[in-house]
C-alpha cells in the first residue's frame, strides 16, 4: 500500500495524470486556466532566468580574463551580475510556488487544505510577484542606463582587445540581456494572473469546493450509476406490473 503524507496518498502520482484528459477537463474550478496560466508565468521567468544566467557567466569570465591577462587593469561589471544574480531567485521562487500548486492540482484536486495552508498559498503568489517585479525593473534601469567600464590606468590593454570586448560593456547593446528583460516582464504579467487565481481559487473552493459549476450542473442533471440503476429497476418493475395487468385480463376473458 502506498505511503500517505500530509493527508495526501502518493498513489496518486501516476502518468496517466498527464493526460490531456486529465489534466485540461472542466471537472474542477478554472482547472484549465490554472494550468495554462501557472505553466507560463513558470516558462517566461525561468527562460529569463536562463537567459540571465548565462549573460551572468559571460560577464564574469570576461572580469576574470582581463584581469588574468593584465593584472593592473579591471572590468567593473558587478551590476549587472548582481542584478542577474538576483533574478534566478526570483525565477526560482515562481517556479517552486506555481510549480508546487500545479502538481497538487493535478495529482490531489479534491484534497482538503487548513487554513495555514490557505494563507500560506496566498502570501507566497504575493510574494512572487512583488519578487519578480523588483527584478524586472532593477533589470530594466541597469541594462538601459548603466554599462561596465575598463579600468586601465597603465594602459596595458591594447585598442584592439577593447574594440573586441565580448560581451559588450555597454549592456544596452546585450541583446541576450535584452530578451531577457523583455520574457521578465511578460513572465511578470502572468504570475499577476497566477496569483489572481490563486487566491480566487482557494477562496471559491473553501466556500463552494474544488468542483466547477459546470461539473455540478451535470452531476445534477445527468443519473450517476446509482440513478442509472434505479432507472432500470423502475423500467424492470412497470415492465413487469404491466405484463401481469394483460395476464390477468387474459385470464378474465
Amino acid at each position: 500500500m502506498a505511503p500517505v503524507i500530509w493527508g495526501l496518498p502518493l498513489a496518486d502520482i501516476k502518468w496517466s495524470a498527464f493526460k490531456s484528459s486529465n489534466m485540461w477537463n472542466n471537472r474542477y474550478h478554472l482547472r484549465r486556466t490554472k494550468f495554462a496560466v501557472y505553466q507560463g508565468a513558470m516558462i517566461f521567468c525561468v527562460v529569463s532566468e536562463s537567459l540571465g544566467t548565462d549573460t551572468l557567466s559571460q560577464y564574469k569570465d570576461q572580469q576574470k580574463n582581463i584581469q588574468n591577462q593584465y593584472p593592473d587593469a579591471n572590468i567593473s561589471n558587478n551590476d549587472i551580475i548582481g542584478s542577474f544574480s538576483y533574478n534566478i531567485f526570483a525565477g526560482v521562487f515562481v517556479a517552486t510556488i506555481f510549480g508546487a500548486a500545479f502538481f497538487f492540482d493535478l495529482f490531489w484536486p479534491e484534497r482538503r487544505e487548513s487554513k495555514s495552508v490557505q494563507w500560506a498559498w496566498k502570501i507566497c503568489s504575493v510574494l512572487s510577484v512583488l519578487l519578480v517585479l523588483a527584478s524586472a525593473i532593477n533589470l530594466t534601469v541597469i541594462i538601459s542606463t548603466h554599462q561596465a567600464y575598463l579600468s586601465d590606468p597603465t594602459g596595458s590593454v591594447p585598442q584592439s582587445v577593447r574594440d573586441s570586448l565580448k560581451p559588450v560593456l555597454n549592456y544596452g547593446k546585450n541583446g541576450e540581456a535584452i530578451a531577457s528583460v523583455v520574457l521578465l516582464w511578460i513572465g511578470w504579467l502572468f504570475t499577476i494572473w497566477a496569483s489572481y487565481l490563486m487566491i480566487t481559487c482557494t477562496s471559491y473552493i473553501t466556500a463552494n469546493g474544488p468542483l466547477s459549476t459546470h461539473a455540478k450542473t451535470t452531476s445534477t442533471t445527468t443519473p450517476g450509476a446509482l440513478e442509472a440503476a434505479d432507472g432500470k429497476n423502475s423500467a424492470e418493475g412497470k415492465i413487469d406490473t404491466e405484463g401481469k395487468k394483460s395476464m390477468g385480463e387474459l385470464s378474465q376473458i
